[in-house]
């Protein structure tokens, strides 16, 4: 599975823009519905900006970021240790697609534009090892842009789909309805839907 890097900095970070600009709106929701205490594993956290952000805002919370990616996986750690967050382990090397996880167990997991840049297998390997994970009535929090309804929801968003799916074949916008029975089935209902800035959503599972 491939993830979009961004700029490597003179430091070794990665950095995205997007990231920069969205991890202020997702932490709204995240300060919410995420529980006061336990372990949160983030899911193809990419660069780490938004983990640091959030192992900030919410200290007393555990974050578990991974990636498959070697040189993100890099990016997160030089993140944590400049900012010296106790309260963030180092970076796991996890593909959604390689089951089972190597972690077994954790409190919340979130999942940040992950899905419309990955193969739909990979939305379904998501979904199930987050059931396996995930203790009844915890939070699976999913973001990025949808389909609603079959439709796309703004001219931007159909041309971002576009653009992947000429990239690769296998990405692109799933749509929301899609990936709620997906979950179902999987015995994860939704249990919110936030429209977030930029065309994006927030969306909020739980473990039946």
């Amino acid at each position: 599975m491939l993830r979009q890097r961004g700029e490597k900095q003179a430091d070794g970070k990665w950095f995205l823009p997007p990231a920069e600009r969205n991890k202020g709106p997702i932490l709204e929701v995240l300060s919410r519905v995420l529980p006061i205490r336990g372990v949160v594993l983030e899911i193809a956290s990419g660069t780490g900006q938004h983990v640091v952000h959030f192992a900030k805002a919410l200290p007393g919370l555990t974050w578990q970021p991974s990636d498959p990616d070697p040189e993100l996986r890099e990016s997160i750690a030089l993140r944590v240790r400049e900012e010296q967050l106790a309260n963030v382990n180092p970076p796991l090397d996890l593909d959604v697609t390689r089951l089972p996880w190597p972690l077994q167990t954790a409190d919340a997991a979130v999942c940040i534009n992950m899905i419309h840049v990955a193969p739909w297998s990979a939305t379904l390997a998501l979904l199930e090892a987050s059931k396996a994970v995930l203790p009844a009535q915890h939070v699976l929090f999913l973001y990025g842009p949808y389909r609603r309804f079959g439709q796309h929801t703004s001219k931007s968003n159909e041309q971002f789909d576009s653009d992947l799916r000429a990239h690769n074949s296998e990405w692109g916008l799933r749509d929301l309805e899609t990936v709620s029975q997906s979950a179902a089935s999987c015995g994860l209902v939704l249990t919110e839907i936030v429209e977030m800035p930029a065309n994006n959503f927030s969306l909020v599972f739980k473990r039946r």
